[in-house]
């Protein structure tokens, strides 16, 4: 990547701050269940730029070793990343683990013990969005999340209508059809200034009023250097810039 994209985002976001407006960033990371060196490393960046992040936990895989790990960290939020992260669907479907392969019942019963364990092991970081693995959920689950606790749900793309709070995230740093690893820093730049001007509130590209943030997705375990150094640079440039504010994740379930 040049760094005519770096100044491209940059003058952008001046634009923003000029007008009086500020945008709402968050940030999530799927698939923690244990401590890494990787997670590590992301937990160096929240600590450097004081960046929060929500951290996406399948709770059956959950060790106590994570607990210990992210007591304490104020800037490590945990969600409940569906139960096991264990694909129901047959072969020629896409992947889902929360999808109408299963009895209703059943698959809300293990987000039910989910959100129970998770609670336990992270009492002071928990917070009440469910986040499902490979972001698909069967429509027919969600009018019963919140009577488990949920508040919020996240997946991934624009957000659509739902019976609790829907807090997505739409720029994906993986390049997940190809090389599996970073995308050309160009594109993913080019993902945030499309979605700029939908919060923004330009009328060519008006978002859904019911999703107004900026959510970056992440996958600390299958990082290379692309992704690591793309997240400096983006947080480098956001964190004090006065068009920017990167919401924590209990910030982002009240909104």
């Amino acid at each position: 990547m040049t760094d005519s994209h770096w100044q491209q985002l940059s003058a952008k976001l001046d634009e923003v701050a000029a007008l009086g407006r500020q945008v709402d960033f968050w940030w999530r990371d799927d698939d923690a269940a244990e401590p890494t060196a990787a997670l590590d490393r992301l937990l160096s960046l929240v600590g450097e730029y004081a960046v929060p992040v929500v951290i996406a936990v399948p709770p059956a895989q959950a060790t106590d070793a994570l607990s210990r790990r992210l007591e304490g960290l104020s800037g490590a939020s945990v969600a409940v990343h569906g139960w096991a992260h264990r694909n129901h669907a047959p072969p020629l479907e896409k992947k889902q683990e929360l999808g109408g392969h299963r009895p209703r019942a059943t698959v809300l019963q293990e987000l039910e013990r989910g959100y129970a364990r998770l609670q336990m092991l992270f009492p002071a970081g928990f917070v009440p969005m469910l986040v499902p693995p490979w972001n698909r959920i069967d429509a027919a689950l969600l009018d019963g999340l919140p009577d488990i606790g949920f508040t919020a749900l996240s997946v991934f793309g624009p957000e659509k209508p739902s019976p609790l709070s829907v807090v997505n995230t739409h720029v994906d740093v993986m390049d997940w059809r190809g090389t599996r690893g970073c995308r050309d820093h160009a594109l993913i730049i080019a993902d945030i200034m499309t979605r700029l001007r939908q919060v923004c509130g330009d009328e060519e590209e008006r978002a859904d009023q019911t999703g107004r943030t900026i959510g970056l997705l992440t996958h600390h375990l299958v990082h290379d250097d692309g992704v690591w150094d793309f997240l400096e640079g983006l947080f480098a440039l956001t964190v004090r810039h006065p068009a920017c504010r990167w919401l924590s994740g209990r910030q982002v379930t009240d909104r």
